[in-house]
């Protein structure tokens, strides 16, 4: 759906995204990640034919952002960090205007305007003046503009900067549900939200792709192995004699013993690659022991953000 091929900008002499290659595929969520200043903003305004590239291409739908790009335009809905919004307008009117100018069908423009204000829960502030509402409604006004022709791709630049935690999970599950119909590239600070929301993950830091996976391989990668807390019921001995006997298991240690004393917490690291977990849990059960807890350890999506742009910064990237 969406396919970016060695991309490099220049703003003069300085480089602001240096050969960045990734796809999209349809349906997908897609976390965009970087520092201040790394290269996302820039990225997304060429995705969105706001800029042109210094050299590579972009493509969105088969469509290439620079020669079709009024064809990109119709398949976009961008929402950048400061939403578009006419805030002297009231809700409703604002959405016909934005669905005037991108092109929906007059026959099906008010049905449009009003599945969208219900898919982003505004309809109840529909005839609101913008600049009355509070910060959480007007960023799904923002969103409602992006959404209101039915794009293929959305991509949103910040969607919960500014939001109160309640507003974030209600956006985040907005997200969520758009997944399947729309191809989305999610771009923010708030790492676990990316956790929570993306299937995949690309970092960049000072204008380069430095890690791309999804949320759990790249943690699993950074980390060198796979690990694992296990709470099991039955004999300690016999409980560590066959985990260690598990392919991909490495080492395991038992942490402590609870009530009832048969109740054991143990901590398991595994080979990087393949999901030991599975086979852990079917050895458990084929004993006949009580399973109780099988929960993955490791690096947060924090840490792993920081140790790859740290990375570069010590290796001294432009």
């Amino acid at each position: 759906m969406i396919e970016v091929k060695q991309v490099t900008r220049y703003f003069g002499r300085v480089m602001a995204v240096d050969r960045v290659s990734f796809q999209v595929e349809k349906g997908e969520i897609l976390g965009f990640l970087g520092p201040n200043a790394a290269g996302k903003t820039t990225t997304m305004r060429i995705l969105t034919t706001y800029l042109p590239a210094t050299s590579g291409t972009a493509s969105v739908a088969g469509f290439d952002v620079h020669q079709d790009s009024m064809q990109v335009r119709k398949r976009i809905g961008y929402l950048p960090e400061n939403p578009p919004l006419y805030t002297e307008m009231r809700v409703a009117d604002y959405l016909e205007f934005v669905a005037r100018i991108k092109g929906v069908d007059p026959r099906t423009r008010k049905h449009a305007i009003a599945e969208t204000m219900d898919k982003t829960g505004i309809s109840a502030v529909s005839r609101r003046v913008i600049k009355q509402l509070s910060k959480g409604f007007k960023q799904r006004v923002g969103l409602a503009q992006a959404l209101v022709h039915d794009p293929d791709v959305l991509i949103l630049d910040e969607p919960t900067v500014g939001l109160d935690p309640k507003q974030i999970i209600e956006v985040r599950e907005l997200i969520r549900s758009l997944a399947g119909d729309h191809t989305i590239i999610l771009s923010t600070h708030i790492l676990p939200e990316v956790s929570m929301t993306c299937e995949r993950v690309v970092i960049i830091d000072q204008g380069r792709v430095v890690a791309e996976d999804t949320p759990d391989n790249l943690t699993r990668k950074l980390a060198g192995s796979q690990r694992f807390t296990l709470i099991a019921g039955g004999p300690a001995g016999g409980i560590l004699e066959l985990l260690n006997k598990v392919e991909g298991v490495r080492q395991v240690k038992l942490l402590e013993t609870g009530a009832p004393a048969q109740t054991h917490q143990f901590h398991i690291e595994g080979d990087a690659e393949g999901s030991i977990n599975p086979a852990i849990a079917r050895a458990i059960v084929e004993k006949g022991w009580d399973l109780f807890e099988l929960r993955p350890e490791g690096l947060s999506l924090e840490d792993v953000f920081l140790r790859v742009t740290t990375r570069e910064e010590e290796g001294g990237g432009q």
